[in-house]
């Protein structure tokens, strides 16, 4: 899964706020690979978020990690421009939003062109064409069998329309802020942190206000009187 949020016409912290972020609560900066340490994505425990972000091309973006989080709508309010790029390399499809002023304006999944969402939602269907993804029915396909290719057109009519690029670097080795979008501030923090300052455990990120989930599953099966008191390492 990669999940990705731009915006046009805020900065990057702003984008964060938006998402469900405190305002001046950055922690970081973090890698990639250093976020995915934090252990936010999980399904055990309370649904946690947070992303990295930064600002390129004249737009500001966020990389979202742990529990899905459709916000488009609230990041495009007031004039802002706004788009979620959601990869799925399976099915449902990797999707592509584009919102404006709190409405969303079009979308597609990428190989499902022709259904399309959105007040206008034919405001691409031109590009679309032009690429040679969809006749101008906009309801049957063109002559391009490849469907990697078409998959990989139909993303670039976005980015080509829009103005969108984002270096691979961003996705991986840049050391970006990192906000809590989901689960911040967890109600149990204080008890969990000082719980694993005295069992010798990694203490969880204050800014973040977070609680990983593994850390949170350790300290329920040490202390809840149903598994017994005895702990658990694994």
């Amino acid at each position: 899964m990669l999940d990705v949020h731009f915006a046009r016409g805020i900065d990057a912290e702003e984008l964060a706020v938006r998402m469900g972020a405190r305002r001046g609560a950055a922690a970081g900066p973090m890698t990639d690979a250093e976020t995915e340490d934090l252990g936010v994505g999980s399904y055990d425990g309370p649904n946690s978020a947070v992303v990295r972000v930064g600002e390129h091309a004249g737009w500001a973006f966020a990389v979202l990690h742990g529990s899905y989080l459709d916000r488009l709508e609230e990041v495009s309010r007031e004039g802002v421009e706004a788009v979620h790029y959601h990869h799925n390399s399976e099915h449902p499809p990797t999707t592509v939003l584009y919102a404006r002023d709190g409405r969303t304006v079009c979308g597609y999944g990428l190989g499902e062109e022709r259904i399309r969402w959105g007040r206008e939602r034919d405001l691409f269907l031109p590009d679309l064409v032009a690429a040679g993804i969809l006749n101008p029915d906009g309801d049957t396909y063109g002559g391009l069998d490849d469907y990697s290719e078409r998959k990989r057109l139909g993303l670039a009519v976005f980015e080509k329309r829009l103005g969108l690029s984002l270096p691979r670097t961003a996705l991986t080795e840049d050391r970006l802020p990192v906000y809590a979008v989901m689960g911040s501030p967890a109600d149990d923090f204080e008890e969990i942190s000082a719980w694993a300052e005295a069992s010798g455990r990694p203490l969880p990120d204050r800014r973040l206000g977070l609680v990983p989930a593994g850390l949170r599953r350790d300290y329920e099966w040490a202390t809840d009187p149903r598994w017994g008191r005895t702990g658990r390492t694994a």
